[in-house]
């Protein structure tokens, strides 16, 4: 393995972080010199992160814990036009008030993972509407639209998916990288930012803003980029049957976060403990050895380690004994994912299948019957054999009926 000068470029290049950097070696002598500022954009496009923007964060984490300042940029402005960059479609455009909301709502997550404050390498976080919100068209193009050749932006691969299946991409949208680029530089002027990480899909992005600052600040600054991370099985990072893994507590509770890295694939277990824990190498190396059966325990503890970062350890610790005592002892745990619905709702019965939809683990009514045609559903423990099946209020236990969906996914339903 290469060892490089800095703290920084180490840890990130070990722990698997490393996909693309601008100028690799000038970046690790930089990091190994002097104090670092190095930023990740974050749209505000809903109330919470999820579990995609976790890597990212993870990142601004090691930089901090390296000796560097990490700045977290909310995209109050560029979130009212939408980051093409994987996208298929374009995005739903959001008024003011909902993205400085969503601002608010977001900010909470990056105060489990990086200390601010106003120190020298303290974290902080900016917002690119104090910039981009008072530009004022025609000199905008003159001074900063002139150093992007039309050439140059068709070949970014945002661009080139939309082209190349026909589907819109609007001039709006067109927009985007070069903003993106114009806030590198602003953050720069203001905050002597030089670097700018980010995921894969931005590696075109973030060399235009490269680009931009050595062109108009003669700046020297460095671009880095995260693989794009999916499953062993070639599934995209943090997709599930019941959608997205938010990074909110009111949007996905700690026990069903701690379900989600539970559940990772073996081949994948080593991989993201180095990613989205703490845990030293030297420790993540013994658990990556475990085979068999005895997996699981390193998946125990990914669950763990990674539910503490987001959530703390009492809640993790809590997910943990109800995972124990619903899988390993076949009870209830105090802490599984539960969903009320009134008596008079069932009336003389509901469908099993809307039940189980219901109760969130199947994303549609024909999802969850396909479940049950799979033999992957239970009520109360039993197989669900019948898909017809009509669930009265008598079936409940104690006012709780519990349904299964595989070996792994268990919610309750309440009757009040």
């Amino acid at each position: 393995m290469t060892t490089f000068r800095s703290d920084l470029i180490q840890t990130l290049t070990a722990r698997g972080f490393m996909h693309q950097c601008t100028d690799l070696e000038g970046l690790d002598a930089k990091a190994a010199k002097e104090t670092v500022t190095g930023y990740i954009g974050f749209d505000a496009t809903a109330d919470s992160l999820h579990v995609g923007s976790l890597l990212p964060i993870m990142m601004l984490r090691w930089m901090q814990k390296t000796g560097h300042r990490p700045i977290a940029l909310m995209g109050g402005g560029t979130t009212k036009i939408g980051d093409p960059s994987g996208k298929e479609e374009s995005r739903q455009l959001l008024d003011d008030a909902t993205i400085n909301s969503n601002i608010a709502s977001i900010q909470s997550i990056f105060d489990k993972f990086l200390t601010f404050g106003t120190g020298a390498k303290d974290a902080v976080i900016v917002n690119n509407a104090d910039w981009l919100d008072g530009l004022q068209y025609i000199p905008f193009l003159r001074d900063i639209g002139r150093h992007f050749t039309i050439n140059r932006m068709l070949t970014m691969e945002s661009v080139k998916v939309r082209l190349e299946r026909e589907q819109p991409l609007t001039f709006l949208e067109f927009n985007y990288m070069i903003l993106q680029g114009y806030d590198f530089v602003e953050l720069f002027k203001r905050h002597k930012c030089t670097l700018q990480l980010g995921g894969s899909d931005q590696w075109g992005n973030i060399v235009q803003g490269v680009d931009l600052g050595r062109r108009i600040a003669e700046a020297e600054l460095f671009g880095f980029t995260s693989p794009l991370i999916t499953t062993a099985s070639g599934a995209k990072m943090g997709k599930t049957a019941a959608g997205a893994v938010w990074l909110k507590a009111e949007r996905l509770a700690p026990y069903g976060y701690y379900q989600f890295w539970r559940n990772t694939e073996d081949a994948d277990v080593g991989r993201f403990l180095k990613l989205f824990t703490d845990l030293p190498l030297d420790e993540i190396a013994k658990l990556e050895a475990l085979a068999g059966a005895e997996i699981n325990d390193a998946k125990k503890v990914l669950a763990l380690e990674a539910t503490t970062l987001l959530h703390g350890r009492a809640a993790a610790e809590e997910a943990a004994e109800t995972a124990r005592r619903t899988f390993e002892q076949g009870g209830i745990g105090d802490d599984l994912p539960t969903v009320e619905v009134p008596a008079n709702e069932f009336g003389a019965g509901m469908a099993i299948w809307a039940l189980l939809a219901r109760a969130g683990l199947a994303a549609s009514n024909s999802e969850a019957r396909r479940l049950i045609k799979g033999g992957g559903a239970k009520m109360n423990d039993q197989k669900i054999d019948d898909e017809g099946l009509l669930v009265t209020a008598a079936t409940a236990v104690d006012g709780v009926i519990k349904l299964s969906a595989g070996k792994k996914r268990i919610a309750l339903v309440r009757i009040v």
